[in-house]
């Protein structure tokens, strides 16, 4: 389930800074979250600088790009382990794209299981199936 959203303002960053920043965060997301890489799924919206407001100010009319992120986890999840992501995701950012670090804004939306769908399926049901699954497999060591 880990997924990522970017939003960043439109013509501030080339498409290769953008490809390394999605890259890297799932990269990290894996990482931290101790899943597989193929479930995570990072992406970036763009949204043009006269529909952005930081500040008071329109982006258009000079006010700093200020990108902002949330990202998925699945309830249950150690608060360490969000906060690491919010704090490597802002890191990423800064390094990446070059931002200062006080205009990033991030967060972490907890999702419960039984309200979130993999391939159709109540992301609780497949967490079941993966426990039996492997229980199965070490009695079969045993």
């Amino acid at each position: 389930m880990p997924i990522l959203e970017y939003r960043l303002t439109a013509g501030r960053h080339s498409d290769d800074e953008i490809g390394e920043l999605l890259l890297a965060s799932a990269k990290l997301y894996a990482e931290v979250l101790k899943s597989p890489v193929e479930r995570v799924r990072v992406t970036a919206t763009l949204h043009q600088p006269q529909h952005a407001v930081v500040a008071g100010r329109l982006v258009s009319d000079g006010a700093p790009s200020a990108p902002y992120f949330h990202f998925l986890v699945l309830e249950g999840r150690p608060v360490e382990e969000c906060q690491a992501l919010i704090t490597g995701f802002t890191d990423l950012v800064v390094s990446t794209l070059g931002v200062d670090r006080s205009l990033v804004r991030g967060g972490c939306w907890p999702i419960p299981p039984q309200y979130w769908g993999i391939a159709g399926t109540p992301a609780s049901v497949m967490r079941a199936q993966e426990i039996a699954a492997r229980a199965a497999a070490a009695a079969q060591g045993s």
